[in-house]
């Protein structure tokens, strides 16, 4: 959250990933209200939240790769943390990117392939359109079996 800007454009020309589990410091509001007496660490992290969305946005215009991470609990929260990197404003195929394709890319998996690894979820709208559309899959294809949702 408190990354410099000025080395932003250092991580694009590099190859650095950001992963800025906003998901993990978004009840950071929530939480440093309830203190009786906030701290100097509540107050950086407050400050570090407030700025963190508008960093994620710059990181994305630089150029630099954002990838979508959680780092919380529960897991299974890659829905909200998409649902925030689009409101921090990166587009909506760059915010579903950072979940799933750009993701595999980085790791160094390839994409559909025929015989390749294949798990698939799939929308009944799109969801770089509407993000919130990831919440509601229609199917899941993992490891080659079909799952309907619950």
């Amino acid at each position: 959250m408190h990354l410099r800007h000025d080395l932003l454009d250092r991580m694009a020309a590099q190859g650095t990933v950001l992963v800025p589990t906003m998901t993990a410091f978004s009840d950071v509001p929530a939480r440093v209200a309830e203190l009786e007496h906030p701290t100097w660490m509540s107050d950086y992290m407050e400050k570090g939240w407030q700025r963190h969305p508008q960093l994620v946005r710059a990181a994305h215009e630089a150029g630099v790769t954002v990838l979508a991470g959680t780092d919380s609990i529960p897991h299974g929260n890659v829905a909200n943390e998409v649902e925030l990197l689009a409101s921090a404003g990166l587009p909506g195929e760059s915010a579903v990117g950072a979940a799933s394709w750009s993701a595999r890319q980085f790791l160094g998996y390839p994409g559909l392939e025929e015989g390749g690894l294949a798990d698939i979820t799939a929308y009944g709208d799109d969801p770089t359109v509407d993000v919130g559309i990831l919440r509601c899959p229609a199917l899941r294809i993992f490891k080659g079996r079909v799952r309907l949702p619950s």
